[in-house]
């Protein structure tokens, strides 16, 4: 099985960050969001992955070569924003005949049955209800919960069952043949998106499974990646040993502390994701996620997103700061 993680996206909804940083690698939880796609696989024994880059791709192919020099990664750059079902389309040459996909993207972190997916012996896709699905791609569901339509963002949507970014496709020959067949029909300029894809191999006859799944994050807005850290790091253990000694500072669980983090006079959670090597002294920081090789002083933060190697010296704000920034509220 292969499993395809399009990760080419430029990320526009979580700008300033996206700028420097692609989505894929911003902390959540003490790992990075790719990092939980990742791990799920290699926990079930599967290494076999091909990783889909563009904008800002060469961070990504570092980060996980360096990461993950266990697994067998392969890496495509979509030169140009051809669409989600063109970016899967990019990778037909390095699966094999009728292979089995996995495909996932890559800013998607979801609670769901991972082994009942792998081991389906029917392709079968991850949905969610959702209270505006015009923003998704929709599913249409039968009666006997195979799906019946696909629509990508529709304007008068007939289901309001989404599409969270999980697809399990065993017919994999069928599904890049179709592929090949609509891209040809397409405008130059046109995108082509995996939704098309899916609704042309449903039309060719394949069944496909619709699955719901328990909770699904769409981290593309500053609110929902600061609540999806929040219900991570409750879902994780950190004992009070684990935590190293901070000089007059209180640390308050649930929180994930990097390596050669300097913290001191300071009260820092809960609800609180700081990547390595960050300075914090003389402040607050509750519900709020910091990035690598920051400096925080004399501030009181909640409810923030701070890049990587930003500095922050000030009073109280509520502030989304991007990578490579120095902000001094003093």
């Amino acid at each position: 099985m292969k499993i395809i993680i399009p990760v080419a996206g430029a990320g526009t909804r979580l700008r300033p960050h996206t700028y420097t940083q692609p989505k894929p690698l911003i902390p959540l939880a003490g790992k990075t969001i790719i990092s939980f796609i990742i791990d799920s696989f290699i926990e079930k024994g599967h290494e076999d992955f091909i990783f889909i880059i563009g904008y800002l791709g060469e961070k990504i192919k570092n980060f996980i070569t360096k990461e993950y020099p266990e697994i067998n990664a392969d890496f495509i750059t979509q030169e140009e924003r051809g669409g989600t079902g063109h970016a899967v389309f990019l990778a037909q040459e390095l699966v094999h005949q009728d292979e089995e996909l996995f495909i996932i993207y890559g800013d998607t972190i979801c609670d769901y049955p991972i082994v009942d997916f792998i081991d389906s012996a029917e392709s079968v896709i991850a949905v969610k209800k959702v209270d505006d699905p015009r923003e998704f791609g929709v599913a249409e569901l039968k009666d006997d919960g195979y799906i019946k339509n696909v629509v990508e963002k529709p304007k008068i949507p007939k289901s309001n069952m989404a599409m969270v970014g999980i697809y399990k496709i065993n017919e994999s020959k069928k599904l890049f043949e179709l592929m090949r067949a609509d891209i040809d029909k397409l405008e130059l300029t046109a995108e082509y998106s995996l939704t098309s894809a899916i609704q042309s191999l449903i039309e060719s006859g394949t069944k496909i499974k619709a699955h719901s799944v328990k909770n699904w994050y769409d981290c593309g807005k500053k609110e929902i990646l600061l609540e999806t850290n929040a219900i991570l790091l409750e879902k994780m253990e950190y004992p009070s040993e684990s935590v190293p000694f901070f000089e007059n500072s209180i640390v308050i669980h649930p929180i994930s502390i990097g390596r050669n983090c300097d913290i001191s006079n300071s009260i820092v959670g809960p609800n609180v994701t700081i990547a390595d090597n960050t300075q914090i002294n003389g402040s607050v920081v509750s519900d709020s996620i910091i990035g690598s090789y920051s400096e925080i002083h004399n501030v009181l933060l909640h409810k923030s997103i701070i890049g990587s190697d930003a500095i922050i010296r000030g009073k109280n704000q509520s502030l989304n700061i991007g990578d490579n920034t120095e902000l001094d509220l003093s």
